[in-house]
């Protein structure tokens, strides 16, 4: 964890990462989000507003049947682990069947989360590393524009620890397939509406694209997000005001992310204690060649080689 001034200057090495990380999605998100906020507009002119406690366009009501993917086999209670309890078990041999050499190693929830100082008066944390000393690595995953049924089973077989920050432009039609995630154990964070630059906006804009994704995904899963990630990891003073009156209690960027199929770093070519990794829910035409599973399972051997385990970063935070 650094002060809010270092945090400052590393967002911008950070948005240099950010932008090698997802640049190969921006233009394809913001292709789909305009697509889909020009459908969404028709369906609300005649509908509730973001804040209403009915179904979104997004999708669904929480909780009623959806129509994408296997049913998911494991809990079917997500969120964070209880308190004390090791992590997540996986189904025997699934490391076999997903290309990895040993069974993944899982970090039991501390018993009290670290302190993180807020960014100033009335403002969330900015984290890009959680302060542990425990060889513990987080694992996030952005967008949403992929929706594959093959990571329904990886994740189910591995019991992977996700924390997933949703752009509901882009994963709204979808949001069955990350209920699915969410009920094998992973989370579902804020990563906006539309996926703008927030540093290009005012902050009346930055407000509503904050806001109105934790109304939408209050509305379709039933719990607003605590986490906000910021698209491209860009920021400013006005998005951490808006962060904090959407009740937002921390920012998130990352120090590591997943690039095809080598982990890149901020610092370094090694992973640190507390080290936050991104990935991406993909968007089309990126990474071609590569699946997410195949992917997943590279970043993981990573992991593994270094001698981390996983933790589910809302444990922390």
């Amino acid at each position: 964890m650094t002060s809010t001034p270092r945090l400052l200057a590393g967002t911008l090495a950070a948005g240099v990462l950010v932008l090698a990380a997802c640049s190969q999605s921006v233009d394809p998100i913001e292709r789909l989000g305009r697509k889909a906020a020009e459908g969404r507009q028709e369906q609300e002119s005649t509908a509730e507003g973001p804040t209403a406690g009915g179904p979104t366009a997004g999708g669904p009501t929480a909780g009623g049947p959806t129509a994408e993917g296997p049913t998911a086999e494991g809990p079917t209670a997500g969120g964070p682990t209880p308190e004390g309890a090791e992590g997540p078990s996986a189904a025997p041999g699934a490391h076999t069947r997903w290309g990895l050499k040993a069974p993944l190693a899982f970090a039991p929830k501390p018993a009290r989360k670290p302190v993180l100082p807020a960014a100033g008066p009335g403002l969330p944390s900015v984290v890009d590393r959680v302060p542990t000393d425990e060889k513990v690595v987080f694992l996030t995953f952005d967008d949403g524009a992929e929706r594959d049924p093959e990571f329904l089973r990886m994740a189910a077989d591995l019991k992977l620890p996700l924390s997933m920050f949703l752009t509901d432009s882009v994963a709204s039609k979808g949001y069955g397939h990350f209920e699915r995630l969410r009920d094998l154990g992973s989370t579902i964070e804020n990563h906006t509406l539309t996926h703008p630059n927030l540093r290009t906006l005012t902050y009346a804009k930055q407000r509503a694209e904050i806001c109105g994704q934790q109304h939408r995904l209050k509305a379709r899963f039933g719990t607003k997000p605590r986490l906000f990630r910021p698209p491209f990891g860009n920021y400013n003073d006005d998005t951490l005001r808006a962060a904090a009156d959407c009740g937002v209690s921390s920012v998130v960027l990352w120090r590591v992310s997943m690039q095809i199929h080598n982990l890149r770093y901020a610092e370094g070519d090694r992973l640190r204690p507390g080290d936050i990794v991104l990935a991406h829910f993909r968007g089309p035409g990126e990474l071609k060649g590569s699946t997410i599973t195949e992917m997943t399972t590279q970043m993981l051997r990573r992991i593994q080689e270094q001698g981390f385990r996983i933790g589910l970063l809302e444990d922390y935070l």
